[in-house]
């Protein structure tokens, strides 16, 4: 990332475009490089699957919490969710279905009272951003059993306790964990010849 050149397509000084990629580097968008500068930060298959523990974690408490405060419009739109996850999947569109599991998730924390725990998981939803909307992309059988285990999470939301829901909610964001592990492992390991 040139500094000089992006000040001058930006028509300002350079002094307001640096300090936006040190905010950008903070975010973990951006790293400067000794002798190179500015570079967009790769992604990096360690912090992805460090942050979506975390956030598995955190949606799951967030989740429980939310259960006895979500409204029965809640659990429709939730489930409308679902009925254009499902034409999602059935268009081999796994952008779409990335932006719908987003937001059905976001609709259920929406409802957790607790607000440093809402902060923490937009954070990490945030920086989980630039990779998760082709995460679909790449593991595509995940996406239909993703859609099952949405419609069982909704169940759970409507008469399951609090642990029931904690439980599975974390367990089912690990489900995509898990998924891009089998895969990444499958493709690390030699191939062998059978004769």
């Amino acid at each position: 990332l040139n500094i000089d050149a992006l000040a001058r397509e930006l028509g300002v000084s350079p002094i307001p475009v640096r300090e936006a990629l040190r905010r950008l580097e903070a975010e973990g968008w951006v790293r400067f490089t000794p002798n190179v500068g500015a570079v967009v930060a790769p992604v990096d298959s360690t912090f992805w699957e460090q942050a979506m523990v975390a956030l598995a974690v955190l949606e799951g408490a967030a989740s429980a919490e939310a259960q006895p405060r979500l409204r029965r419009s809640d659990l429709t739109r939730l489930r409308k969710i679902t009925a254009g996850m499902e034409e999602a999947v059935g268009r081999a569109d796994p952008v779409r279905f990335g932006k719908l599991n987003r937001l059905l998730h976001e609709v259920i924390v929406a409802r957790c009272p607790n607000a440093y725990l809402t902060e923490l998981i937009e954070q990490t939803n945030t920086r989980l951003d630039r990779v998760r909307s082709t995460m679909f992309a790449y593991l595509p059988h995940r996406s239909e059993s993703a859609l099952a285990e949405h419609l069982r999470l909704i169940e759970l939301l409507e008469s399951g306790t609090r642990e029931d829901v904690e439980s599975y909610a974390r367990w089912h964001k690990l489900q995509t964990v898990e998924a891009y592990r089998a895969i990444h492992q499958a493709s690390a390991e030699p191939a062998t010849v059978s004769g």
